[in-house]
């Protein structure tokens, strides 16, 4: 059973979905019309669409109530990707960017945003801390401060981190309300609400809590983010979310056609669950996971009320590698271990999309009380 925190299982309609016969997408016009509603459906999900919420409480911020007005762009990549394109099409030599991390991936942006020759500022904390707001507050107070970009995380996978964005989206408008956002939300879109009405890129993936296969990047675009892309004109044609602006002639390379098709199965089940109930399901699957843990004697990495819905990160000092090979060679049970320092320190529960289900948890839960 694969419990990890994604790739996540991928349901039987998906599956069957990609089995079908393959269509090509630069020539059959049915593809571009799949593609057309695959962004649509996203849109909602993003909340930026027909059904989308546009609401923006609790973890991940406060803001308006109607669904902004933003573009969906789906291109052909694993999830990285979209880290890594949105910097490439926003940062050139000079460019400033303030990169606020509590986490793997949020120190990972400053290293993107110095490949391609951007002036990073890394404002952190230690992984099992909130957002460093006093020390972004100063930061911005600063007398040369003057940022063009700023990068944040929704969802540290490595850690189970929910972070709530709100008071660091408020921060930054108050100081310049022109600094475009950036925000990694690949672990957290689907299964947990985010606000996209105050950020200018928010990136998502298909492998994730759409439980669809690893393949896709998503990303919902405002227009002052294309305006700035526009200005900057990349020059990378992969790392670029420029030529996905408007595919009505045709995609910039040949798509990702199966994974496109398993992605529109993926989100037609979303849809047809609701946005509530899948919201539910994910806060039902957490809650149980780390009930079972402290049974155990499991304590979550990051304190509970900032423990993601979608993965529980639990401390298993020098034991995480032992019991993820225990759980998968004598239970069959596949789950992560933390990442860098944490790789044996920390082990991770993934309930995130399909797997966001009680029985599921217990299921893992059962067979990890078997083998600690």
């Amino acid at each position: 059973m694969l419990m990890t925190p994604g790739p996540t299982a991928v349901p039987e309609p998906v599956r069957e979905a990609m089995s079908r016969e393959l269509i090509n997408p630069d020539v059959d016009p049915e593809f571009g019309r799949i593609y057309d509603r695959v962004t649509d459906r996203l849109a909602t999900v993003y909340g930026v669409g027909p059904g989308g919420s546009g609401e923006a409480g609790g973890p991940g911020g406060s803001g308006a109530g109607d669904a902004p007005s933003r573009d969906v762009v789906v291109p052909g990549g694993e999830g990285i990707l979209g880290l890594e394109a949105a910097v490439a099409s926003l940062v050139e030599p000079g460019t400033e960017v303030l990169c606020l991390s509590n986490g793997l991936y949020g120190d990972g942006f400053a290293d993107f945003v110095e490949s391609y020759g951007g002036e990073a500022t890394l404002v952190s904390a230690d992984y099992d801390e909130p957002l460093p707001l006093a020390a972004l507050e100063s930061t911005l107070a600063r007398a040369d401060a003057d940022f063009d970009v700023a990068t944040l995380v929704h969802c540290e996978t490595p850690t189970g981190t929910l972070n709530d964005l709100g008071p660091a989206l408020d921060l930054l408008a108050e100081a310049d309300d022109e600094v475009l956002t950036v925000v990694d939300a690949v672990s957290s879109l689907g299964g947990v609400e985010v606000p996209t009405e105050r950020i200018d890129v928010c990136l998502g993936a298909s492998q994730k809590c759409l439980s669809a296969p690893p393949g896709l990047t998503t990303a919902a675009i405002s227009d002052r983010a294309w305006a700035a892309m526009e200005a900057r004109d990349p020059h990378s044609l992969y790392t670029n979310f420029l030529p996905w602006r408007d595919t009505s002639e045709g995609f910039p390379y040949t798509h990702l056609t199966t994974e496109v098709v398993a992605l529109d199965a993926a989100l037609g089940l979303w849809l047809e669950e609701g946005l509530d109930a899948v919201r539910e399901r994910h806060r039902k699957a957490a809650a149980r996971c780390r009930e079972r843990g402290a049974e155990l004697g499991l304590e979550p990495y990051p304190a509970p009320e900032r423990s993601s819905p979608t993965v529980t990160a639990f401390r298993t000092p020098g034991r995480a590698a032992e019991l993820q090979a225990r759980l998968r060679e004598e239970r069959d049970v596949l789950v992560a271990t933390g990442l860098g320092e944490l790789s044996d320190d920390v082990l991770r529960i993934g309930h995130m999309g399909h797997n966001a289900r009680v029985e599921r948890v217990d299921e893992a839960m059962d067979a990890l009380a078997d083998v600690s």
